[in-house]
């Protein structure tokens, strides 16, 4: 376990990056569970307001967070116990943020709403991609070169580009999150690349519009899997982050329906 350690983790120097990812997961998962404790009104937290009453986001002390460990292991240059503290103060930060990513990007308190749930998507997506570069990937397929090959800026301009290439084909047939990961694993974006289109995606709505097969295809196939893997993402999603509130009703109509006629006085003076 020793060599593994010292191998893997401490001669690529990548202790740091361990601690980061470390801080980010543990961080996001105490302040869900802390969230959640405050939404059923049990244990002593509660939501931190400002003068004036306005209610402090965690997302704030994230932000600090971000920036001092940001700045502060640019300031170390990645070594020395200074960066370690750095990278564990940034993953806090990192973790605070994007654990309301969803209220950043909808600019409204949505956190417990349908639209929050894009909050533990892109923290799940952001832990896995971290973790896939911990174990020695790095984007866009550069750690598939061999020492001669990196020699060579070339071949790696090269390699970079064909594989960032293959991986905005992905994104433009509405494969997003296998573009994302295949910006880190090549395969993967290969695979997304030459699979059918989202029917919604920009490439379907250019090349399938005057191809009704495939345009009829893509629906089916886009059916079948949103039908296979929206229910267990979505339990998924609820066993991270909490189950969403779900949007209140309307209140039925009571009284007489609204007339048609304009109100006040009509031809023949008031109305009874």
């Amino acid at each position: 376990m020793g060599h593994w350690w010292e191998r893997n983790i401490i001669e690529p120097g990548k202790l740091p990056l361990l601690l980061a990812l470390t801080a980010f997961v543990l961080t996001f998962l105490i302040t869900r569970v802390i969230t959640r404790m405050i939404r059923a009104g049990k244990g002593p937290f509660r939501n931190i307001s400002g003068s004036g009453g306005v209610h402090i986001h965690h997302v704030v002390p994230g932000v600090v967070l971000t920036l001092v460990g940001g700045f502060g292991a640019v300031a170390s240059d990645g070594h020395g116990f200074g960066a370690l503290i750095s990278a564990v103060l940034f993953g806090m930060g990192a973790g605070l943020v994007l654990d309301e990513f969803a209220l950043i990007l909808h600019l409204d308190d949505v956190y417990w709403s349908e639209a929050g749930r894009k909050s533990v998507e892109v923290v799940v997506l952001t832990a896995a991609l971290v973790g896939l570069m911990l174990i020695g990937f790095l984007p866009f397929g550069v750690n598939d070169l061999d020492d001669e090959e990196v020699q060579g800026r070339g071949a790696v301009m090269v390699s970079m580009g064909a594989n960032f290439l293959i991986a905005l084909i992905a994104l433009a047939k509405g494969k997003a999150r296998t573009a994302i990961f295949g910006a880190v694993v090549p395969i993967i974006a290969v695979i997304g690349a030459v699979r059918l289109a989202r029917p919604t995606s920009a490439w379907a709505r250019r090349f399938y519009r005057r191809r009704p097969r495939a345009r009829a295809r893509a629906w089916r196939r886009a059916y079948r899997h949103d039908r296979r893997w929206a229910g267990p993402g979505r339990r998924l999603q609820d066993w991270i982050g909490g189950t969403p509130d779900t949007a209140p009703e309307p209140e039925p109509r009571t009284g007489p329906p609204p007339s048609a006629d304009p109100p006040g006085p009509g031809p023949s003076g008031p109305r009874p």
